[in-house]
């Protein structure tokens, strides 16, 4: 007995078809030709041309390959993650991903031994792709139908432009160094363009790039979480740094001392978002953390912030006094300013002359006149605050009380008829009135300047698609700060995960401790009251601490009791 010849000509979703009788060698070997002249795949000139019914073929690459098979037509072309791959990838790839679980993307392809186009997609969206097989004259339709439905504007860039995006640097050119042609490579400037185009798409805050021995780590900032988004080969590290500080206009050639700089990306007529740099030496290298200042996070409106509706109420009554000082704390990256900016767009309106003294201006908005600090200029916060009174203001921010000179102006403009916003870096309220005494400001000008103190964090919210109810003993609830009488009707949620959040959790709310100088308050600073005493007191005069505001949030099904355990752990 001897064994048939084996014809090596063909191999892959071919030589199945042959198998298995939908297509003989001779045919195969004209289609394929026809195929290569119109630089098409074969499947798809079968499937247009009619010689192979798509759905006999697409089942028969199922049985044959292992790979499970969909029905396109169940698909919601509006819903589909176009941006993780981009539009001319998959015109050109023939693929399109369906929807993404976890660290899994599932995409429709009708070639199951494309191989290539699922490692590219594997680096493009740092997903671990998995093939679902469709029919090729079903896919065809729907790439069509989906990128027509989907708004592919920054994916456009992302594909199409992304050598010639429009970038530009900081006020000022510092650059003392000739620019080496390779930070100017197409590689390094695509490589860089996209990290920041991802990062705009991912509502990311902050993006850091660390340098270490042997790796060189990318991470974005989420929702207040660091996540590791790429590993570059830690040889291309110094031109990437390069490529940044030249975008951001910093000297290249100085790597001792950190450097500030700045960069405005152009994404269309009507959206600009700005990054502000910082560079710092370490031990193998420079590190830079990247800061994304979006003017459209200030557009939040105040709702959404996520005061309760007394807070709401006693934070719009403070802001719309004629005079008087609002003071907001709380740590780098908990939303001062973006809940200040908030304010600001109520108040901003043609009667009123409202000027900001920043450090760096993170947001931009026409009508309120903004300056930028320059302290090598001479320009600092109280330079700008003598400036602001004698331009005739109605409502002055600053934004931060560092000295005791910036908070002596800010007071005494507070106690002459002009509204004070400001900032400061304090852990609640009752802590800011004591960091106010420690700088040297009288507590007869405290009691008699300041209208509101609001201390806050930002925590993540659960996600609505994938939350379940949590069951706590009732022994933990009351540790954790809920009253008996709360157990009764109290349900909680835990987070889960699913592809439309991040570790079960999408988007933040902010959680508020909003306090008002009462006559009993006022009686206790001038007495000299410490810290302990005064939120005893805020207590008692049924002002929420952080801890109750984040518990309220918790039993409203907003967040979980583990990220408010997280934002308010002393």
């Amino acid at each position: 007995m001897t064994n048939a010849p084996i014809d090596l000509q063909f191999s892959g979703l071919t030589r199945c078809l042959i198998d298995k009788g939908l297509l003989t060698e001779s045919d195969a070997q004209t289609y394929s030709s026809e195929a290569q002249k119109n630089k098409i795949p074969l499947i798809r000139y079968l499937v247009t041309n009619k010689l192979v019914d798509s759905k006999a073929l697409a089942y028969q690459a199922s049985v044959e390959f292992g790979v499970p098979f969909f029905d396109l037509d169940a698909i919601d072309h509006r819903r589909l993650p176009i941006h993780l791959v981009g539009e001319k990838f998959i015109r050109k790839s023939h693929v399109l991903p369906l929807f993404s679980r976890g660290k899994t993307l599932f995409v429709a392809l009708s070639d199951p031994s494309n191989f290539h186009a699922l490692d590219d997609i594997k680096f493009r969206s740092s997903l671990t792709p998995e093939a679902i097989l469709v029919e090729e004259d079903k896919l065809s339709k729907a790439i069509e139908v989906a990128l027509e439905a989907a708004d592919t504007s920054m994916t456009d860039m992302l594909d199409e432009d992304l050598d010639n995006l429009d970038i530009t640097g900081g006020e000022e050119d510092t650059t003392k160094a000739d620019v080496s042609s390779d930070i100017d490579d197409a590689p390094i400037v695509r490589y860089v363009n996209k990290i920041l185009l991802d990062s705009i798409k991912q509502g990311v805050s902050d993006i850091h790039m660390e340098p270490y021995e042997k790796v060189f780590r990318i991470r974005y900032r989420s929702d207040g979480i660091l996540r590791q988004v790429a590993t570059p080969p830690a040889s291309i590290a110094g031109r990437l740094v390069s490529r940044i500080k030249v975008m951001s206009k910093m000297d290249i050639a100085e790597r001792r001392v950190p450097q500030d700089g700045r960069i405005k990306m152009t994404l269309s007529k009507n959206r600009a978002i700005d990054f502000r740099v910082n560079t710092c030496p370490t031990l193998f290298g420079e590190k830079v953390v990247m800061r994304i200042l979006d003017p459209t996070s200030a557009q939040l409106g105040i709702e959404k912030l996520g005061f309760e509706p007394e807070q709401q109420r006693i934070f719009l009554e403070a802001i719309n006094k004629p005079y008087g000082l609002v003071l907001v704390t709380g740590p780098t990256g908990s939303g001062k300013t973006v809940t200040l900016y908030t304010g600001l767009n109520i108040l901003n309106t043609i009667e009123r002359n409202i000027s900001t003294a920043e450090d760096p201006v993170e947001i931009t908005v026409e009508g309120i006149n903004q300056v930028n600090m320059n302290p090598k200029a001479g320009l600092t916060f109280a330079t700008a605050l003598r400036a602001f009174l004698r331009q005739d203001p109605d409502i002055i921010m600053v934004g931060e009380i560092r000295d005791l000179e910036t908070a002596e102006i800010a007071v005494k403009a507070a106690q002459t008829g002009h509204l004070v916003l400001s900032t400061l870096h304090t852990n609640d309220a009752p802590q800011t009135l004591n960091r106010l005494l420690q700088m040297g400001i009288p507590a007869f000008n405290i009691v008699s300047a300041v209208n509101l103190i609001m201390a806050q964090r930002l925590g993540r919210r659960l996600c609505e698609h994938c939350k379940i109810p949590s069951d706590l003993p009732d022994k933990v609830l009351l540790s954790a700060g809920f009253k008996q009488e709360e157990l009764r009707e109290l349900k909680l949620f835990t987070p889960v995960g699913c592809e439309h959040c991040t570790n079960g959790y999408k988007g933040r709310v902010g959680v508020y401790q909003v306090l008002t100088l009462t006559d009993k308050m006022r009686t206790l600073i001038l007495n000299g009251g410490n810290t302990d005493q005064l939120a005893e007191c805020a207590l008692a005069e049924g002002f929420n601490d952080l801890r109750r505001s984040g518990l309220n949030k918790v039993r409203m099904g907003i967040t979980s009791l583990e990220e408010i355990d997280r934002i308010t752990k002393e």
